[in-house]
């Protein structure tokens, strides 16, 4: 019986440390694909609406409103909600009544947690991507 337990115990030490790896690369690759979400939502609120529409990235925000109007069309808890760090300081990606981007709209987002990293590039076009 003790041998079993310290076979468990052995089996648990080397397993655990894996599985912290896991959730971290779970939880940075679940705020990337919110980012990359939000993006694509805002873009189609400005299509839709025929308005100017404006994106908030943040560490404890994302935030979609139309320009000029106080109140949020749509909003979420940031990266930092799940422990994930946002490598950035917050801005703000604006979409004109077309769905593209206007003024200095490129932008990366680095985000991490532990040794899992991902980075959020978008691109003035449009285009999303996520890269390690």
């Amino acid at each position: 019986m003790l041998l079993a337990l310290i076979v468990a115990g052995l089996i648990m030490g080397l397993a655990l440390p894996r599985f912290g790896a896991l959730r971290d690369s779970v939880q940075v690759q679940g705020s990337a694909q919110s980012i990359a979400s939000a993006h694509a939502r805002a873009r189609l609120a400005a299509i839709l609406q025929s308005r100017v529409v404006e994106l908030s990235i943040g560490p404890d925000s994302l935030v979609i409103r139309i320009r000029g109007v106080p109140s949020r069309l749509w909003s979420t808890a940031g990266p930092a909600a799940a422990g994930v760090a946002l490598a950035e300081p917050a801005r703000t990606l604006t979409f004109s009544p077309v769905g593209m981007t206007m003024g200095i709209s490129n932008a990366s987002f680095r985000l991490s947690r532990g040794d899992a990293a991902r980075t959020v590039v978008v691109s003035r076009l449009g285009r999303v991507r996520i890269t390690r």
